[in-house]
């Protein structure tokens, strides 16, 4: 009875151990991954987020009242309808 409670706590503590070691690996690599993308961008630059960082042309902020396109869905008739004045 001795063997098998030693085991089976042997089992368990490898188990945990085991899946401990795999997060810190991990979360470890994450984190370092994450913090090279804090660095600045720019067209040399060896990591890219998007298209715009490779092209360099950088991101163009719309403000709310700019109209966007054909359907604006800011202004459809169920929302204008929800704030209660037309538009």
């Amino acid at each position: 009875m001795n063997d098998i409670q030693s085991v089976v706590v042997g089992l368990l503590q490898g188990l945990g151990l085991s899946t401990v070691f795999l997060l810190a690996v991990f979360i470890g690599f994450c984190v370092l991954v994450g913090f090279t993308k804090l660095r600045t961008i720019d067209k040399r630059s060896r990591v890219v987020r998007n298209l715009d960082d490779r092209l360099g042309s950088g991101g163009r902020y719309l403000s709310p009242s700019v109209p966007r396109g054909p359907a604006d869905q800011l202004k459809t008739p169920e929302l204008l309808e929800q704030s209660g004045r037309p538009d």
